[in-house]
């Protein structure tokens, strides 16, 4: 069974910074594309960051410059910088793993909402306080 485990959210008042990782188990993602996406009350999900298998990072323009995404293979890990943070950066932060994922940032600039992974975790709140 594939599970996807995210840690680090919080909260952190304007400015601040947190680290978002995601740890997956059962099975091993070297050749998919990892990424973020989040979703506030109210709005739809948004694709925030996401790495490819070749290691090439894409970003939302809301965070780019702001958020550095990275991968650990040997630990099947994928981890989010947030550096920066913003009261409008507040939402449930999701690490998702999707084999096409960097292309749809590529092609798009971000996932449409209703993008379907091929597997999510469970989500992280990060709350930015004004």
């Amino acid at each position: 069974e594939v599970q996807l485990v995210e840690s680090g959210g919080g909260l952190v008042e304007a400015g601040g910074s947190l680290r978002l990782s995601c740890v997956a188990s059962g099975y091993t993602f070297d050749d998919y594309a990892l990424g973020w996406f989040r979703q506030a009350p109210g709005k739809e999900r948004e694709g925030v960051a996401c790495i490819g298998s070749d290691l090439r990072t894409y970003y939302t323009d809301a965070v780019k410059g702001r958020f550095t995404i990275g991968r650990d293979n040997a630990k099947n890990m994928v981890y989010l910088q947030m550096n920066n943070l913003k009261p409008e950066d507040t939402a449930v932060y999701y690490c998702a793993v999707d084999p096409l994922l960097d292309v749809a940032f590529k092609h798009y600039g971000s996932p449409r909402s209703d993008y379907e992974y091929d597997y999510i975790g469970q989500g992280t709140q990060v709350t930015v306080s004004s």
